[in-house]
């Protein structure tokens, strides 16, 4: 167990989820209204960031099975949390949502908690 490689894996693991929400966000957006109809079905189904969002998050999963197999639990699932720090950027960048300063001092308060975890 090496514990200087849990916050590059944990970054990587929670771009990952980051980055599958954004996909997923997209894609709903390009898909028709639910229904049991074959419209919809085949909207779903070739939606590429649907697809793409279901890798991300199939990646996810597998390096978080590694994360808690080799990293103790009280470090590892608290860096999930870096999630929110990087969806909160992606609503920036790609959604152009205004993000105020007490948004920002919890994202702040995140990082902080994540280094002292680590520590």
């Amino acid at each position: 167990m090496h514990l200087p490689l849990l916050i590059p894996l944990a970054i990587v693991q929670s771009l990952l989820l980051a980055g599958g929400q954004v996909l997923l966000k997209f894609g709903l957006a390009r898909m028709l209204p639910f229904s049991m109809s074959l419209a919809f079905w085949k909207s779903v189904f070739v939606n590429w960031q649907f697809a793409a969002c279901g890798i991300c998050y199939g990646a996810g999963s597998l390096l978080w099975f590694y994360i808690i197999k080799h990293f103790p639990f009280s470090m590892a699932y608290p860096m999930v949390s870096l999630s929110y720090v990087f969806g909160m950027i992606a609503a920036i960048v790609f959604f152009h949502e205004p993000v105020n300063l007490t948004k920002w001092l919890g994202v702040l308060a995140i990082m902080a908690g994540c280094y002292l975890i680590a520590r």
